[in-house]
């Protein structure tokens, strides 16, 4: 059976998110993705949703957009370097190759995402105009269903003799500690000069007393809609992990950083929560 050609929860809400911090946060803005919301396209009252409190959810919507705004920088370093392919795995409703047309016209990419989402997300950009660029590679994968990313990316034109950039954020606390260092290993196979960019949850002691309870909150939330978080990693065990997966070099970079690095000088308070920080593996 393959899935229905509907998109994930997450990946709307976290659509919604990019949006409304271009509408109620004030600038320089982190992230300006309008797009999202075009391809969404929720009810008209979806800024009254108890999820989309602009102020009981600013940390939350200040974490997704420093992440893709980390990725999509660490990206086009990576394109100045002469990568050409990038992979984003767990795709939902990114729209770099939209959004960022002349960073992309230099990049292979590579949109991993179950078969329905995908589906409905192709549709979505044709019936909104922005259409697909020839070097935007829609790759589906039933996962429930046993199939290898890496051999349907591989049949869509990744060329694994050469570098990439591989993106994978808000997936790994969804998968078991042990298909975690799974994909690390495959991913330490990658040609070298490529980089991993990875979110990892962190336990809940190493998660900033202020953040707790939210944390709890949206823990229980995740439980409750069948989709619950199974894997926390200290920053150290997923150090660790990527060593012994293969690559050649592992970095961690904290949730403080980022807020130093997007959100030092603000002057309205916005800030991301604590307890997703990103591993960075090079082989």
């Amino acid at each position: 059976m393959t899935s229905r050609a509907t998109p994930d929860s997450t990946a709307v809400r976290v659509a919604l998110w990019r949006a409304l911090h271009l509408e109620v946060d004030t600038p320089p803005h982190v992230l300006c993705d309008p797009i999202g919301l075009e391809l969404a396209a929720p009810d008209a009252d979806w800024r009254q949703r108890p999820d989309m409190d602009p102020k009981q959810t600013s940390s939350h919507r200040a974490a997704i957009v420093a992440r893709a705004r980390f990725v999509e920088d660490l990206v086009t370093a990576a394109a100045e370097w002469g990568v050409e392919q990038y992979v984003i795995l767990g795709a939902g409703l990114d729209t770099y190759a939209q959004r960022r047309p002349e960073s992309a016209a230099r990049l292979r990419v590579f949109e991993v995402d179950k078969p329905g989402a995908q589906e409905w997300k192709r549709r979505r950009l044709a019936e909104t105009g922005h259409g697909t660029s020839g070097e935007l590679r829609f790759v589906p994968v039933d996962f429930e269903a046993g199939e290898s990313w890496w051999q349907k990316v591989s049949a869509a034109g990744f060329d694994a003799q050469r570098p990439a950039v591989v993106a994978s954020t808000g997936v790994s606390m969804y998968l078991s500690k042990e298909a975690n260092m799974a994909a690390l290993r495959s991913l330490a196979a990658l040609a070298p000069g490529s980089t991993l960019a990875m979110t990892f949850q962190l336990p809940q002691e190493l998660v900033d007393a202020q953040d707790r309870p939210a944390r709890e909150a949206a823990l229980n939330g995740a439980s409750a809609s069948g989709t619950p978080f199974i894997s926390f990693f200290a920053p150290a065990e997923m150090l660790e992990m990527a060593c012994q997966a293969g690559f050649a070099e592992a970095e961690h970079v904290s949730g403080a950083e980022l807020n130093e690095r997007y959100f030092a000088d603000r002057t309205d308070g916005l800030r991301m929560s604590s307890g997703e920080d990103f591993l960075i593996a090079t082989t």
